[in-house]
């Protein structure tokens, strides 16, 4: 039996996530979280062969997350499950540590699949992934300011965007608001922007949000 653990903070996803995972006969749901915050406080007792992992929740989220639980339990497997497009940022989650990325909008018809794959062959790519993967290394001229980013400052990026403030960002992150405005004034100097506005017009034109 594959065991599975899922992390999302919305409990009609788990509880759809858990009625399509009882119909396959190998397949069985051994715990559920509503937080990463939750996940790193009981890791240790988290016994399952893949993590479904929602990269959108409040407090601990994204791909630091990832790193986190990788950092402290090494093999375990982790499916992310995310609203953002594929082509945007699944390659960062798995240079930080993730086995496979799921786009929320096709991840039914995938994820039986994508959890097989994964613990079988220990990571779970589609064709479009597989082939942006090939190409990471290879120069681009084209390459776009906001793929120059960290994954904190991607992270940070992203709350910003969805008008977050920066007190609240850093209680969310648990950093000290100075950081949270050095990380700002990075993701401006790198964007060639001067304010939330513009930010927010730049995540609008390039897709990184809906």
């Amino acid at each position: 039996m594959i065991k599975i653990f899922i992390v999302d903070d919305h409990e009609i996803i788990r509880e759809g996530l858990k009625k399509i995972l009882k119909e396959e006969s190998d397949l069985v749901v051994i715990g559920e979280a509503q937080s990463g915050d939750e996940v790193l406080e009981n890791i240790k007792n988290i016994d399952c062969d893949i993590m479904l992992l929602d990269m959108n929740m409040p407090g601990r989220s994204g791909m630091e997350l990832v790193s986190d639980i990788k950092g402290l339990r090494p093999y375990m497997h982790i499916l992310v499950l995310s609203i953002h497009p594929e082509d945007k940022f699944a390659l960062r989650t798995l240079k930080a540590g993730a086995s496979g990325y799921l786009c929320k909008d096709t991840a039914l018809d995938e994820l039986v699949i994508a959890i097989r794959k994964v613990y079988t062959k220990g990571r779970y790519l589609s064709t479009t992934l597989a082939e942006q993967l090939a190409f990471d290394y290879m120069p681009d001229k084209n390459q776009l300011p906001h793929e120059l980013l960290s994954n904190r400052e991607q992270e940070i990026m992203l709350m910003l965007v969805s008008g977050k403030k920066v007190k609240d960002i850093a209680a969310e992150l648990k950093l000290s608001i100075s950081t949270v405005f050095t990380y700002r004034v990075r993701i401006f100097e790198k964007l060639k922007i001067k304010s939330n506005v513009e930010l927010t017009h730049y995540a609008i034109s390039n897709k990184l949000v809906e």
